[in-house]
């Protein structure tokens, strides 16, 4: 596409190329995304699109407004404001030679960009932050009204030994697991058999993972361990490969049910689709092949409940203060547009 006009702000003038390129590595990871299709490709990239816009034309707003209260940045202190960005971001002026080069830069551009970051964020703190005071009341506030969204899940904290189906185990590994499982059984340290069998990235802590919230494990999973009390462990069991997965719950060496799950359309959330008993109308034979083998054990749990106050305050703060900010802004950059030409839809 040509690099048309896209918009017009009193005399400066944003170009399409200016609106497709505002974000680079935005532009970059929709563009490269495997699992988006062709319309959701599009559909991201007009957002992208849109909102990029919409902040060109707020920062020449700004930037109009700059020149037209008769404000000035001379050239001396552009100078120190540029060696100091410099300093900051490339350290010295060969690296900035370079990563200009790749940018497809000029010094003169790049001394352009600072002049305008550096009045943008003058302007902004003039503007928008300088008076932004956010009260104890309606932090106390906020939080009574919003307390589901400090609510946090039962947690749990797993070890785990885990056994790639497609191994170099002489033994299958549903053989190799019950091993491993009868040797637990007989007092072997459940760190121990996972530092020796293990083959996931966990081996070297003994099979120690990190704390999963309920909603973060697999669903699967889940069912599993969160039946169990801490300190105690599943049986073998394994599961297919993909979203659309089966785990089998194997009872003394021997498949025994299979549970399959998938992702329900409505709330895009893993469900339980079906459960079978493995019997002589069912077989394991029936089932997607193993992905993995697992044996699981409940190291610890922490019970659902609320952050309290005093541990969120910071960030109910910083929420207020960012929605005080911006609506500050809007009334800025609305004020701004009934005194400047503004013109878009070329």
């Amino acid at each position: 596409m040509s690099n048309g006009i896209e918009a017009v702000v009193d005399d400066s003038v944003i170009t399409y190329h200016e609106v497709n390129n505002k974000n680079p590595m935005l532009l970059d990871q929709i563009l490269n995304d495997p699992t988006s299709t062709r319309e959701a490709v599009e559909r991201k990239l007009n957002e992208m699109r849109t909102d990029n816009l919409q902040l060109l034309i707020k920062n020449q707003l700004i930037l109009h407004d700059f020149k037209v209260q008769g404000y000035a940045l001379p050239e001396s202190v552009l100078d120190d404001i540029v060696n100091e960005r410099v300093r900051s971001r490339f350290h010295d002026r060969a690296t900035l030679t370079k990563s200009l080069q790749e940018e497809g830069l000029t010094n003169e551009k790049f001394r352009q960009q600072v002049r305008e970051q550096f009045i943008l964020e003058v302007m902004r703190s003039k503007n928008i932050s300088s008076e932004v005071i956010i009260s104890p009341h309606k932090v106390e506030s906020y939080y009574v009204a919003h307390r589901d969204a400090y609510k946090v899940e039962d947690e749990i904290k797993l070890r785990g030994i885990v056994l790639k189906a497609t191994g170099e185990a002489t033994a299958p590994p549903s053989e190799l697991a019950e091993e491993i499982l009868i040797k637990l059984k007989e007092g072997a340290a459940f760190d121990q058999m996972a530092s020796v069998y293990s083959q996931d990235n966990h081996r070297k802590e003994g099979g120690a993972w990190p704390w999963y919230a309920r909603s973060a494990l697999l669903k699967g999973f889940a069912d599993i361990v969160f039946e169990l009390p801490v300190g105690k462990r599943s049986s073998v069991f394994c599961r297919s490969a993909g979203d659309d997965y089966w785990v089998c719950i194997y009872d003394d060496g021997r498949p025994s049910l299979a549970r399959h799950y998938g992702i329900d359309p409505a709330t895009k959330k893993q469900k339980l689709v079906e459960e079978k008993k493995i019997d002589d109308g069912f077989s394991i034979t029936n089932l997607p092949p193993a992905y993995e083998y697992y044996i699981l054990q409940v190291d610890d749990t922490r019970p659902a409940h609320f952050k309290p106050l005093n541990e969120v305050r910071r960030e109910v703060e910083d929420t207020l203060l960012d929605a005080e900010k911006s609506r500050l802004e809007n009334q800025y950059i609305e004020k701004l547009r009934k005194k400047t030409f503004v013109r878009t839809g070329f």
